[in-house]
């Protein structure tokens, strides 16, 4: 093996950026095996170079993890450069090159059906403004760049555009070109900045290593274009846009998960006589149609349904009790109410260490940070709130928190010390050699209500007539 001093790692993306990143590799003859849509291991190292490894991320993650050092160089998007430029401006993460492929552009868009045709109009309508973004940061700098006077911005983990027109009045998202758009419903205000794949490097590591040695097997692929926040405001299309309905504001909002979640959830409602149009894995429209005219249903993330319950932007919502608990956790004063165990997607929220680690129990841990074997204890997880109780609970100290956007298993060891995640049957993480050493709590699917809501008398009556109809299908 190479000096560990010379050794190079590289963070390499999931998703959208895969196919093509997989090609570049291979032009490049690094001689990495495995790194397909398909694979379920995250670690590479090169069969032609033997000072380079590669590990596999969540997009979002690969900034974060080039500017700590972690990794040398990335390849990812401009746009979660930028979303993390904005908030830490002296993150050491350099900008090496565009890449020839990933493009498409963060656009601010708003629906078709808001009747609004040009940034002018939008800014013009109100003075309170909501924004629901993957991008917080790229949200917050668009909302200073058009001079909002007052908005508020809803981070949400992703499907922005379900979002607009009833519970956020614009978006921002990525997407491929403006036609993409147009067919989720979205008129395009502005381009914010491309979405074109990027190398970057670690400026500190860029500094002290060769990295031109791996570099100068991507060539041929650079593009030396530059870069950046554009803030280009877009035209009209010329279209029918006055001639679009107005949404119609219906009496209760429910929100429906999408993902794993929805299979058992669209059996329960069929169970229960909820008909609803293409809510199913083979036709998912995240507006589905009821038949109950007072009743609008919207398929977002579980993810997202505590907090946008909590904003009363919804008034019932089916996730579970995990991502409840990581809410109240943070928001011990949140107006949200869990009304229904629907016992279904059932997991485990447990604590992991990789079996490198001669460690079977937390107190081993805190050993560990007690005799100095570890000088801050690293914790990966998607549970940011859940993760900070326990640390704290068990008085574990130090510790360092990495927000994960999935995959998490990845980060360890090399990255993480600690997991906290949820499991199934705990074979994932097995395949990952990774051990669970604690079990923090039980979830399964519920109903989650705002408070507010469910003794309005304007929505009281129907309310509880969807509580006793789940309830019906439980017995």
């Amino acid at each position: 093996m190479a000096n560990q001093s010379n050794y190079i790692k590289l963070a390499l993306p999931k998703g959208r950026l895969l196919p093509a990143t997989a090609n570049l590799l291979a032009d490049g003859d690094l001689g990495f095996k495995g790194y397909t849509e398909r694979t379920r291991q995250y670690r590479l190292q090169s069969r032609n170079l033997p000072y380079l490894a590669a590990k596999i991320f969540r997009e979002k993650d690969i900034p974060i993890q080039v500017a700590i050092g972690n990794y040398d160089l990335g390849i990812c998007g401009l746009d979660w450069i930028e979303e993390l430029l904005l908030r830490y401006k002296a993150s050491a993460v350099a900008k090496i090159s565009a890449l020839n492929y990933g493009g498409g552009y963060v656009y601010a868009a708003v629906s078709y059906k808001s009747g609004i045709s040009n940034l002018d109009e939008f800014l013009a309508r109100q003075r309170n403004w909501r924004i629901v973004s993957e991008y917080p940061n790229l949200a917050e700098a668009f909302a200073l760049s058009v001079r909002m006077r007052r908005f508020r911005i809803f981070p949400v983990w992703g499907d922005a555009e379900v979002y607009p027109p009833e519970d956020a009045e614009i978006a921002i998202l990525g997407a491929r070109n403006r036609r993409e758009l147009e067919r989720k419903g979205l008129l395009p205000l502005m381009k914010l900045l491309p979405t074109k794949a990027m190398i970057i490097a670690n400026q500190k590591n860029l500094n002290s290593k060769d990295l031109g040695k791996v570099l100068n097997c991507f060539a041929s692929k650079l593009d030396d274009k530059e870069f950046s926040l554009s803030f280009e405001e877009l035209g009209r299309k010329e279209g029918s846009i006055e001639s679009l309905p107005r949404p119609e504001l219906k009496k209760v909002r429910l929100a429906l998960p999408d993902g794993h979640q929805l299979p058992p959830t669209a059996q329960l409602l069929k169970r229960v006589g909820l008909n609803l149009s293409h809510y199913s894995v083979e036709a998912l429209d995240y507006h589905p149609s009821v038949d109950l005219d007072w009743l609008d249903i919207k398929v977002i993330r579980p993810q997202d349904m505590p907090l946008q319950v909590a904003n009363g932007n919804f008034d019932l919502a089916i996730t579970g009790r995990d991502w409840l608990l990581d809410h109240v956790y943070r928001f011990p004063s949140s107006p949200v109410v869990e009304l229904l165990d629907l016992d279904f997607g059932k997991v485990k929220v447990v604590a992991a260490t990789s079996q490198e680690m001669p460690v079977s129990t937390i107190e081993e841990v805190k050993q560990l940070l007690q005799r100095g074997k570890l000088s801050t204890l690293r914790v990966a997880s998607e549970y940011v709130n859940i993760s900070d109780k326990y640390l704290c609970d068990h008085h574990v100290s130090p510790y360092k928190l990495i927000p994960t956007w999935g995959t998490s298993e990845a980060f360890l060891p090399e990255d993480a010390d600690l997991l906290i995640d949820n499991t199934q049957t705990g074979e994932t993480m097995a395949e990952h050699n990774l051990e669970i050493i604690d079990t923090l709590c039980e979830s399964t699917a519920c109903l989650i209500g705002n408070k507010e809501s469910i003794v309005s008398p304007d929505r009281k009556e129907e309310i509880d007539f969807l509580i006793q109809m789940m309830r019906g299908g439980l017995a």
